[in-house]
């Protein structure tokens, strides 16, 4: 609760794709994010955060519904969402937010709100069933969505459709803020998620962005020995077209310059609001939150974009500040599915796990994930401090640092759990995040096992070292209890073959899908007949005259 006594408010604040390392916050030496360095500076950093699915929308629904993946059909991009399931959104409602949305967040089907009471713009991709893969093809078909040929376009732009979006995505969020600071008889806390689609590709980025950085020091990934590269990375250099061409040296770089120019930019946003929190008084009763839905190889194992278990591509930025909040950076390993009960905790104080009162509304299904509030709030336990510097994986490129706050991951408690069953692959793929572990598991690939303090990279598989032989067959056991791949797989087959008829029929008829058209009421808006523009003025002026 606030100091006075009401529940606070909540802004998340939500990129697309972007990786804690790619940040000035994480300790990268190169890319500038002050406002995210500035929370940080005054709340907590969580520095083993993850992703429960390395793709757009699958991973969203997880975070929401608190739920893993599979659990909810959340198969791909282009699988249905089901308005049968409750999200963070509803259990908000219940108690007692006022809960709005800005900008992505990759809805697939007819249910565009989930639990939202209000949602201010249209979403940047399709509401059906379009991203649908295909398992049955022959082989591993390419990705006509990711490849690498668009490496060639990164650069500097004066607008693209990601922009026009963002642009839009951001005015309305700021718009909302100030309209929740007017004198109004809705007295509820805000829900607010303000959601932008940077810094996924396409890496092209307006002038201002790219000219923040030089060119030449932009970094390049550190190369990987052909002797590490395994089975899962070779089928994303073939279904992006990087297979025997790859990227060069310049298109590298200049895809990471558009990346970290589009990083900047998102982070303008973060500041943005932050300053419209100060500016009507309200930083002190709202608790920030910035995350991402997962990251971007950028380049690392020759590779880009995401769709594997990889720690660029896994992990998240996961950032908090507000009342309560402590300053300090954890080193737990956690995960996008932990935010449901963090928030419901944040709403309550703390008080209730489902029990209802004044605590947690009753909960359908319990939550995948665990509470990460105690972390993080100033009353709970914490690792970290500010004392030292901003890495939070002490390797490669992102070494460095602006963030006073430091973690060991050597000391990390908690876990993380991840699938992945899109496009690039025909089988199901696992990942079990542990201490200082990481495990990957796919039917048909040898078993990948990585010791992330000493080779933070990844280049090192442990999985066949004699000395791991004992914790190699561990995860392989529970690999198994905890998923059935080949009923999975099943499943998979099963709900593609369905959408893909779905799919078909309705672009032979020409029906329209569910994409969202924001509800406008333009006769209140503004000054209109029937209004007295004295009385309308002065209602719309923050503060409000006396």
């Amino acid at each position: 609760m606030t100091r006075s006594g009401r529940r606070p408010n909540i802004l998340i604040v939500m990129a697309d794709q972007l990786a804690p390392h790619f940040t000035g916050a994480y300790g990268h030496p190169v890319v500038r994010t002050p406002s995210l360095d500035a929370l940080a500076g005054r709340g907590v950093r969580f520095d083993a955060a993850y992703c429960n699915f390395p793709l757009c929308a699958p991973s969203r629904f997880s975070m929401l519904s608190g739920q893993m993946p599979a659990s909810i059909g959340a198969w791909d991009n282009g699988a249905e969402f089901a308005a049968s399931v409750p999200t963070l959104t509803h259990y908000l409602r219940l108690l007692g937010y006022r809960t709005t949305l800005s900008g992505k967040m990759h809805f697939i089907g007819p249910d565009q709100l989930h639990g939202f009471e209000e949602r201010l713009t249209t979403d940047i991709y399709p509401s059906g069933f379009a991203l649908t893969p295909d398992w049955e093809a022959a082989g591993v078909p390419p990705s006509d969505w990711y490849t690498v040929a668009s490496l060639s376009e990164a650069g500097p732009v004066v607008t693209n459709y990601q922009h026009d979006f963002d642009e839009e995505a951001g005015f309305a969020a700021v718009r909302h803020l100030y309209d929740l600071a007017r004198a109004t008889d809705d007295e509820r806390p805000f829900f607010l998620v303000a959601s932008f689609t940077h810094p996924h590709d396409p890496y092209e980025a307006r002038q201002r962005w790219w000219d923040l950085y030089d060119h030449d020091d932009v970094d390049l990934p550190d190369p990987i020995a052909p002797g590490a590269v395994d089975p899962h990375t070779r089928r994303l250099w073939r279904g992006i077209g990087a297979e025997g061409v790859g990227a060069t040296p310049e298109q590298c770089r200049s895809a990471r310059h558009g990346y970290y120019a589009n990083t900047s930019y998102f982070d303008s946003w973060v500041g943005r609001l932050v300053e419209v929190l100060d500016e009507t008084g309200r930083t002190d009763d709202t608790v920030v939150i910035v995350i991402s839905d997962h990251g971007d190889m950028l380049g690392d194992r020759g590779t880009f974009f995401k769709m594997c278990f990889f720690e660029r591509a896994a992990r998240v930025p996961f950032v908090m500040a507000g009342p309560g909040v402590a300053n300090r950076a954890v080193p737990d390993v956690c995960s996008l599915v932990d935010l449901l009960p963090t928030l419901l905790d944040i709403a309550t104080d703390g008080r209730g796990d489902g029990g209802g009162g004044d605590g947690w509304p009753e909960m359908s299904t319990p939550p995948a994930g665990r509470s990460l509030w105690e972390l993080a709030s100033s009353g709970g336990a914490g690792a970290g401090d500010n004392s030292g510097g901003g890495n939070s994986d002490g390797g490669g490129s992102s070494g460095g640092g602006t963030n006073g706050n430091r973690s060991d991951s050597s000391d990390a408690a908690g876990e993380a759990f991840g699938e992945y069953t899109s496009v690039l692959t025909t089988q199901p793929m696992f990942m079990i995040r542990r201490g200082r572990h990481k495990w990957i598991h796919c039917e048909g690939d040898p078993p990948l096992l990585y010791d992330l303090v000493d080779d933070p990279l990844e280049h090192n598989n442990l999985a066949a070292d004699p000395a791991y032989a004992e914790l190699a067959a561990a995860f392989a056991v529970e690999t198994a209890q905890r998923w059935d791949s080949a009923a999975l797989r099943d499943q998979v087959l099963a709900s593609q073959r369905s959408r893909r008829v779905v799919s078909a029929a309705t672009h032979a008829a020409g029906t329209p899908w569910w994409d969202y058209s924001p509800q406008r009421n333009v006769a209140a808006e503004y000054v209109r007949d029937g209004m007295n523009w004295l009385h309308t003025s002065r209602g719309s002026r923050i503060p409000t005259p006396r």
